[in-house]
């Protein structure tokens, strides 16, 4: 395994050199926003300068547990693809099969002309897979949840989001126009308080992950579930990462818990993360799927789900089924590497699933982090606010079913390289 560093190897510039050693200037008249424009041109600028602006590096070929970037072989610690299916040949081979039947785009949207057979197949298989009544696919994950929010809620309603539910969840109660209010991390005492103070009969949506995105922790559905209908509260649960790592079969965060799906009012997921293909999907009652087909903006005015994607995630979803295997290994993988991380004292927070953060406070010890680990051979991406509070920037580690245990162990070895996971 070569080892690289600053003097050998840097990051490709994705900004054809606008970012020359400092910020550029912007135009007073931009339409950007100008103070946080300047601030985040700064913050980019200073990367560049220290060699640490790793976003947006261009792979040479597919993702999978090694990949090629800038003309050296890293570890991918950073790839949703959970089940290690990128490139499962039964998968490529569904995609080519819906590409050769119904061709690369349908020339319309779901409601009109856009619907192909291939559509049907997959939502009744998702459907089959989760055990709920219907399925409507969408173009994204963050498309659900735009689609079912704005379709159901509206001013008058109240949604009560847990504080770190996705970003896709906030936007879709905002263009709603509901109420939003806020109830702290998976504290179901503080979603009871929050629940009991509103007005009786007012209608409330409590809005959550299955597995929250950066903490990698599982939301505690059981008692949720309780609270919320003893308010006559309604449910969502966004299952983006918990489809295909929660459950006996990788169902989802209801059979993790042994909940009948069906108890869930909205279930929405993504069909990138451990299916490789794209979209997103909600599921439910089949009142609530037919209500969406003719109501939600994303399905009645953006075009549909490309057929290769269609055919993909169907197979994706065979194979899931087929090869349980995957599963277990996923998680004795997940295991392995977690358990190694704090045998090294390095502050991996609550993760109860693939998904591993290791904390480290300030942007720039996030950015200095991510650095060494590429210099050691291995793709561990920082995340930063927003998408994390100010304070709690982190490395996102993504284990999955692909990697071998001499890849975790290469891992370890080189977190334990590392004289502090934030020393800057």
């Amino acid at each position: 395994m070569s080892q690289g560093s600053e003097d050998d190897f840097d990051f490709v510039d994705p900004f054809s050199g606008m970012f020359a050693g400092e910020a550029p200037t912007i135009p007073t008249d931009s339409l950007i926003d100008l103070p946080q424009a300047h601030r985040l041109f700064r913050e980019i600028a200073w990367g560049q300068s220290e060699h640490l602006y790793g976003y947006q590096q261009p792979l040479a070929a597919s993702s999978g547990p090694w990949v090629e970037r800038g003309g050296r072989r890293l570890l991918m610690l950073s790839a949703y693809d959970y089940l290690g299916l990128i490139g499962h040949p039964a998968i490529m081979a569904g995609a080519i099969a819906a590409i050769e039947r119904y061709g690369t785009g349908t020339g319309g949207v779901r409601l009109l002309t856009g619907t192909a057979g291939i559509h049907h197949e997959l939502e009744q298989a998702l459907a089959d897979f989760l055990g709920v009544e219907a399925v409507a696919t969408f173009n994204s994950g963050y498309d659900a949840n735009l689609a079912v929010l704005s379709a159901v809620l509206g001013p008058g309603d109240v949604a009560m989001l847990d504080v770190r539910a996705h970003r896709s969840l906030l936007d879709g109660c905002r263009l709603a126009g509901v109420e939003i209010q806020h109830f702290s991390h998976n504290d179901v005492a503080d979603l009871d308080v929050k629940l009991s103070r509103l007005s009786p009969g007012r209608r409330c949506l409590v809005v959550v992950d299955g597995v929250y995105s950066m903490d990698g922790d599982v939301c505690r559905l059981d008692a949720l579930l309780s609270v919320a209908k003893r308010h006559r509260a309604r449910v969502l649960v966004d299952d983006a990462h918990a489809l295909g790592t929660l459950g006996p079969r990788g169902a989802g965060t209801a059979s993790h818990f042994g909940i009948d799906p069906k108890e869930i009012d909205v279930i929405t997921g993504s069909l990138n993360k451990s299916i490789p293909a794209g979209g997103g999907f909600v599921a439910g009652r089949r009142d609530l799927i037919v209500y969406l087909q003719h109501v939600a903006a994303p399905y009645m005015f953006s075009a549909a789900l490309p057929p290769a994607s269609a055919g993909a995630a169907l197979a994706a979803i065979r194979v899931m089924e087929k090869e349980p295997e995957r599963l277990a290994r996923l998680r004795r993988n997940t295991e392995k590497l977690a358990s190694g991380l704090r045998r090294l004292d390095i502050d991996i927070g609550t993760s109860q699933t693939p998904i591993i953060p290791v904390m480290a406070g300030s942007n720039e010890q996030a950015y200095r982090m991510s650095r060494r680990l590429v210099d050691a051979g291995i793709i561990a991406m920082p995340v930063i606010p927003p998408a994390v509070p100010r304070g709690r920037s982190l490395l996102r580690l993504c284990v999955t079913a692909a990697h071998g245990e001499d890849d975790i162990d290469f891992a370890l070895t080189a977190f334990a390289s590392l004289s502090s996971p934030v020393d800057g």
